[in-house]
């Protein structure tokens, strides 16, 4: 997927070159519009402190290696046609999944028979969000050499913040943060991060 840059589209707008003629401005709104979106949801990943940015396989097996089966993390992709791909410690040593992003959607890469039936997701962190609250009550034993993917703690770059910690133990405990009686301006400060993870 290529994402051009607003000045790109602008001019493109302006001159008609992008769909061949004058005044074709809504196609390249919905791109920009959605280059916008996809801005604000790679900030929001940078934002949870597990997204380690452009890391080679080798080095996300290096930093998986002695974690505990579970602990993930998420780096851009070495492949081209994908943005991001999560890395997680499985049983049987860190693997590697594809994270697909196709019309403003982010869900796991996965054979095409099943592709249809994953669920998307607007933001990344949503995406990893709903995997690891789906394997927190997983106590399933793998047979006959099968190796189960759990996401359950994700592998941070640096040691988060209080604050950060703070805000992801008020997001387990409630969904109501207009209703805490909390200044307004910590209250805004916990809907930049509504999340779990």
């Amino acid at each position: 997927m290529t994402l051009r840059s607003a000045e790109s589209l602008q001019s493109a707008e302006s001159s008609g070159e992008r769909w061949g003629h004058p005044g074709a401005a809504a196609p390249v709104a919905e791109e920009c519009r959605e280059a916008e979106q996809l801005a604000a949801a790679m900030e929001e990943l940078r934002r949870a402190g597990w997204y380690w940015g452009n890391m080679t396989v080798a080095e996300a097996k290096e930093r998986l290696q002695d974690a505990p089966e579970g602990t993930f993390l998420v780096r851009d992709s070495s492949h081209s046609e994908y943005l991001l791909t999560i890395s997680v410690k499985t049983s049987a040593g860190p693997t590697n999944l594809r994270i697909e992003y196709q019309d403003g959607k982010f869900r796991l890469d996965s054979i095409t028979c099943v592709r249809s039936r994953l669920k998307q997701f607007n933001s990344v962190v949503h995406l990893i969000e709903y995997y690891v609250l789906m394997c927190k009550d997983r106590t399933e034993t793998p047979s006959n050499g099968t190796v189960h993917l759990y996401l359950n703690k994700p592998l941070y770059t640096s040691a988060p913040s209080l604050q950060h910690r703070c805000r992801i133990a008020i997001n387990k405990s409630t969904n109501q943060i207009c209703e805490l009686p909390l200044p307004t301006r910590l209250k805004e400060y916990l809907k930049e991060y509504q999340y779990q993870v």
